[in-house]
């Protein structure tokens, strides 16, 4: 029968009306709600009191203060703490999603064990400490790393190394460590270094996204929001900060140190740095010898005019300040921060408003552990490419609250390294990449279930100690690592000074001149002081940044680039997060890659088109973005895409950045560095 107009009319009125008054696509709709309201890591719906508690985010470095709703004594939200001054009742998109976190599916449950290859089974706390004093009483070396920048945990975590005859911990790499080396080993200066960007009217990011992913962020973003002054970006990449500056300045990647020694020849040329001792003349004759603006400009991509004018810029401001790092808070070198440090010398800026301050380090209450500077001096990427060589492999390393099989440059080739250590153990909240390796799993609480603290995160423009506080007990049989590492001492006779690591933080209060009762509860405490600089000092070594290098085999930069709402080292992308991922950085496909139209033409790329992007580390597969964005011959990567562990909301989803990139050692201090990796497409 053919099918005519008032056939076809009648069959989809009447198909219509059928809709309505069937039953089923609104049991079908009814069904789908009730699905995704019972999804098993959702909180269920409580009633009671409505309560607020004050407390401090440990899912990132940057301390922001908290304020959590509890409903019966359950958390349902977090915001911004208005009264704490790294958060000023803002808050980053980790931070928010805080409480889905608490209930996500891939926290570890419990103590396991390892069976066989992904394969654990459920132990005791008792068994797990026997196993791990067996172990420790047998090795005859041992290590550790954390992932934590601030917390007093450290001092606990670095005594008890010690005591157990170990020089071996280490933290995870960051820029306040490259920092501190550059400012305490190469220019003999005191105390943490950190930025008043509220009261600079001139602000110079060199690399540093300052007002996206790095240092104290929501501080930072704060800070421009008041808008006091001009903010500049010097990178390879419109960053956050970049597209929100004033001016974004396209410079090459890792090159960001020959830009600051061509601005800082423009000062001494107009007479700055003559107050800066013996070696001044050196360091000058060096800067302009190396450094004149046709020399930097063709190693950073950068004109002559630009240098220029940006020094004169910087002169005339009455409050400048200039902040180095690298775009991903990691894989910059001392000598790159001296050399943006030097600037900050030359503007006669230290321990000035709107300058760049040297603040005090919060006293050591750990007899057993080393100091801080000795610390940042030892490197974690370093310790792991030796065991990667086959040289000092501990028997044992125990890993907290960090991911280095997936964050660390050589990606790959850190996990082999990993995997050669005897017995490997993880004290995680998430069972992620570095976890599913481990051999014991002793998962710490979520910071919404334990007591911690935070003091002055780096970047900060004054001194902070704030405290997290557990707002409920643990969802799963978690166990605070602190006080399992106390009774695990005592069992190997080891007296690391406290009974509990609520005496250790009380003591951490007090030398700071505060009371750890009100601390506990919300009260934060700050201070404006400085450290005076009485033996501030240059080195001639200053004045030579790693020079750029061609490379006809790989031609292309690789700049990475993290997003916070993307997850960031050592946490994966929260679910709630993950419809935040544009479609221009994820589809089913893969993941992209970003460059400009010249870089796309000069290769022949089109856009969503599948590329392969090689480098001396390892390679990973892409699509590609066009977006002008970018500076020519340069790629961008993404940082939290590609995990294989984890949960279904981040596993699988494009591929780890950190393959890509290629350690190689810095000029003049021979430390590991891995921000200027080069890489080929195909």
């Amino acid at each position: 029968m053919a099918l005519d107009r008032r056939s076809f009319i009648t069959l989809v009125v009447g198909g219509a009306a059928g809709t309505l008054f069937t039953p089923v696509p609104w049991k079908l709709t009814d069904d789908v709600s009730i699905w995704t309201q019972n999804w098993p890591w959702i909180p269920r719906l409580e009633y009671g009191e409505l309560y607020s508690v004050k407390s401090t985010c440990k899912l990132c470095p940057s301390g922001c203060g908290l304020e959590i709703k509890t409903v019966a004594g359950r958390p349902i939200t977090v915001s911004g703490d208005p009264d704490h001054p790294l958060s000023q009742g803002g808050i980053c998109p980790l931070g928010a999603c805080s409480v889905q976190l608490l209930y996500s599916p891939s926290r570890v449950k419990g103590p396991m064990k390892k069976t066989g290859e992904d394969r654990f089974e459920s132990i005791s706390w008792d068994e797990a400490r026997e196993i791990l004093a067996d172990k420790l009483t047998a090795a005859s070396n041992m290590a550790m790393v954390s992932g934590d920048e601030n917390g007093t945990i450290n001092e606990l975590l670095a005594g008890f190394v010690a005591e157990s005859g170990s020089n071996d911990f280490y933290l995870m790499p960051g820029d306040y460590q490259a920092c501190s080396q550059a400012w305490k080993g190469i220019m003999n200066g005191q105390g943490q270094v950190g930025y008043d960007i509220e009261n600079s009217d001139y602000v110079l990011m060199l690399g540093a996204d300052v007002l996206s992913s790095w240092g104290t962020i929501v501080r930072n973003q704060k800070a421009y929001g008041a808008k006091n002054g001009k903010y500049v970006y010097a990178g390879p990449v419109q960053t956050g900060s970049g597209a929100v500056a004033d001016k974004w300045i396209p410079v090459k990647p890792g090159c960001e140190d020959a830009l600051a020694l061509g601005i800082a020849y423009h000062l001494m040329r107009e007479g700055r740095g003559v107050f800066l001792g013996s070696e001044f003349n050196a360091v000058r004759r060096n800067i302009e010898s190396n450094y004149d603006p046709a020399k930097v400009s063709e190693a950073t991509g950068v004109s002559p005019d630009s240098i220029r004018d940006t020094a004169m810029e910087l002169l005339k401001a009455s409050n400048p300040v200039v902040i180095c790092g690298s775009e991903i808070a990691q894989g910059s070198g001392p000598m790159s921060w001296a050399a943006g440090l030097l600037v900050n010398l030359l503007l006669d800026n230290i321990n000035k408003p709107g300058g760049m301050l040297a603040l005090p380090e919060a006293p050591k209450v750990v007899d057993a552990a080393p100091d801080l500077e000795e610390i940042y001096s030892r490197d974690f990427v370093r310790f792991m490419e030796n065991i990667e060589n086959g040289q000092n492999i501990p028997d044992v390393i125990m890993v907290y609250e960090a991911n280095p099989v997936y964050s660390l440059p050589q990606a790959e080739k850190t996990g082999e390294a990993f995997e050669k250590i005897p017995f490997k153990v993880s004290f995680s909240t998430f069972m992620d990449e570095t976890a599913k390796m481990c051999d014991l799993i002793l998962p710490n609480p979520h910071y919404l279930e334990r007591l911690d603290d935070s003091y002055t995160p780096f970047g900060s423009g004054k001194v902070v100690y704030s405290a997290a506080r557990p707002v409920i007990d643990p969802v799963v049989d978690a166990k605070e690592t602190a006080d399992f590492i106390l009774e695990l001492a005592r069992e190997l006779n080891i007296d690391l000074g406290y009974a509990s690591f609520e005496r250790l933080l009380q003591a951490k209060a007090s030398a700071l001149g505060g009371n750890w009762r009100n601390i506990s509860r919300g009260q934060v405490l700050t201070s404006d002081e400085s450290v005076y600089q009485a033996e501030l000092a240059l080195s001639r070594s200053i004045g030579q940044a790693s020079p750029s290098k061609e490379d006809g085999q790989y031609p292309l930069y690789v700049a990475p680039l993290a997003k916070m709402r993307i997850g960031n080292d050592k946490i994966a992308i929260p679910p709630f997060a993950t419809v935040t991922i544009k479609e221009s950085e994820l589809s089913s496909k893969g993941f992209y890659v970003q460059m400009n139209s010249t870089t796309a033409f000069k290769y022949n790329l089109k856009q969503d088109q599948m590329i392969t992007l090689s480098s001396e580390a390892g390679s990973c597969k892409a699509l590609v973005n066009i977006a002008e964005t970018v500076m020519d011959d340069v790629v961008t990567i993404l940082t939290g895409f590609g995990h294989t562990a984890w949960d279904d909301f981040s596993k699988c989803k494009g591929d780890n950045a950190y393959k890509l990139l290629k350690v190689e050692n810095e000029q003049t201090t021979d430390v590991p560095v891995w921000n200027r990796t080069r890489v080929s497409i195909a």
